[in-house]
């Protein structure tokens, strides 16, 4: 007897407040933004928000920098290669000493001297016949190239990431806004049953803990897509706006070619191994150049123009006017050979740098092979695992729905239990968010299959 009085002080107490006129509204927390600008709206597609992101991501920019640095490096490896061509005009002037016409500097030949000279220079080196610095510089582009279809393919990832993202966001919203509509009716109904003397205070009790919990996460689902709205409004404008909306593209979703198809894609179209492998060929041709620097090179320096006392192509030598007025037009040319003989060991020590960068790069071209088959049969059957659940969860949900609609009417009907109506909303909810997320998974697991294989 005292155990049942302890109950029914406990239901007493539990039972406050559960009026109609005291529960939530459910409705989302104000929540603050960031000024939108006037107008509708943009339509944001996938592909739209990836061209964005192209645009304006910070760290694919600098990628692509890298590789138009490295293209401006390969045309300046091969005019390294060919004759520089130059113009130097000069005006010498030396101090008269008043005794010979040649001043005071014995080195010039008067007190006037004028210079218009065209110079050709060229250094004749192994690395200049060989092409050296050349065939580095090319592998050094074609390396950063493959880098920058790497950044470009990741980001791929990264934006549909985020896009779908949002788009579960959304649904999970609308599905929360659902749960808080189905749990309020079914509040409305326990407490109507209740004031006919059908159910117990127990019903009620239950009906508004699923309605308070429903709200909250109608709350939480608000939330989420506004932190997923900013998340790629980042990726996709110079400046914050939240003035877009997207698309739902699931249909688009492109089809898994077969395995055989797919490995043959990854074989020929890899940026990685492309990177890993341009990046062997230009540590491979650093250790040429150290090597090289060993052997003498050759700098022919050719001169056609005059050096005379007048700025003219005729005239009088200023210490020699007996000779009349010559021609001024000429030409000479400096030879110069430079044989390394000794250092104390710093040609040899870059040789040993350049070399064991090149081991490195071997290492790391090895290791970027295996983690790419290693990649490919991972990605690939995440792949086909998160198709499956698409298809699977996105029934399940079918069935939640079903059976939450089979359940309201027996509890209707006085055959269930509010327990199980609170269990068939749960479920519902579940299952339905569970098939948003597999749609984004799928989606992200394509475009990260896509990194290795490119697009199919």
């Amino acid at each position: 007897m005292r155990n049942v009085l302890l109950v029914l002080v406990v239901v007493t107490v539990g039972a406050r407040g559960l009026d109609a006129q005291d529960l939530p509204p459910g409705l989302p927390p104000q929540l603050v933004h960031p000024e939108e600008p006037p107008g509708a709206p943009r339509v944001i597609t996938l592909q739209d928000a990836i061209e964005r992101a192209r645009q304006n991501d910070a760290q694919f920019q600098a990628i692509a920098a890298e590789a138009e640095i490295a293209r401006e490096d390969r045309v300046q490896a091969k005019a390294s290669l060919l004759p520089a061509l130059s113009n130097s005009t000069q005006f010498l002037g030396n101090s008269a000493n008043g005794v010979n016409p040649n001043g005071r500097f014995v080195s010039l030949d008067g007190v006037q001297m004028y210079r218009e000279w065209i110079v050709v220079r060229q250094e004749l080196s192994t690395n200049t016949l060989l092409r050296t610095p050349l065939q580095r510089a090319r592998a050094a582009e074609l390396a950063a190239a493959a880098r920058r279809e790497v950044a470009a393919r990741g980001l791929v990832v990264t934006v549909t990431a985020a896009y779908y993202a949002l788009v579960s966001a959304e649904r999970h919203y609308a599905t929360a806004q659902q749960a808080v509509q189905q749990s309020s009716r079914f509040l409305a109904v326990t407490q109507q049953q209740e004031r006919a003397g059908q159910v117990a205070r127990a019903d009620v009790v239950k009906a508004e803990i699923q309605f308070r919990q429903q709200s909250q996460g109608f709350q939480e689902a608000t939330l989420a897509v506004a932190n997923a709205r900013l998340a790629l409004a980042v990726l996709l404008f110079p400046t914050l706006d939240e003035n877009f909306a997207v698309v739902d593209e699931v249909s688009a979703a492109p089809v898994l070619p077969p395995f055989p198809d797919v490995r043959a894609m990854a074989a020929r179209g890899n940026p990685d191994l492309r990177a890993a492998d341009e990046a062997l060929r230009a540590a491979e041709q650093d250790v040429r150049v150290a090597r090289n620097a060993f052997f003498p090179s050759l700098l022919v320096d050719a001169v056609y123009g005059i050096e005379a006392n007048e700025f003219a192509l005729h005239s009088a030598i200023a210490a020699q006017p007996e000779y009349g007025v010559l021609p001024n037009l000429g030409y000479f040319i400096t030879l110069n050979l430079s044989v390394p003989l000794w250092d104390w060991g710093g040609l040899r020590s870059k040789l040993h740098q350049t070399e064991t960068r090149a081991r490195q790069a071997r290492v790391t071209l090895s290791q970027t092979q295996r983690q790419l088959v290693s990649n490919l049969y991972s990605m690939y059957n995440e792949v086909v695992t998160a198709r499956a659940a698409v298809d699977n969860l996105q029934r399940t949900a079918e069935l939640a729905g079903e059976s939450l609609r089979l359940v309201n009417l027996r509890y209707q009907a006085g055959e269930a239990t509010a327990l199980e109506v609170v269990d068939a909303q749960n479920t519902m909810v579940q299952a339905r968010n569970a098939a948003d997320d597999a749609v984004g998974r799928y989606r992200v697991a394509l475009a990260a299959l896509q990194t290795v294989t490119g697009s199919f």
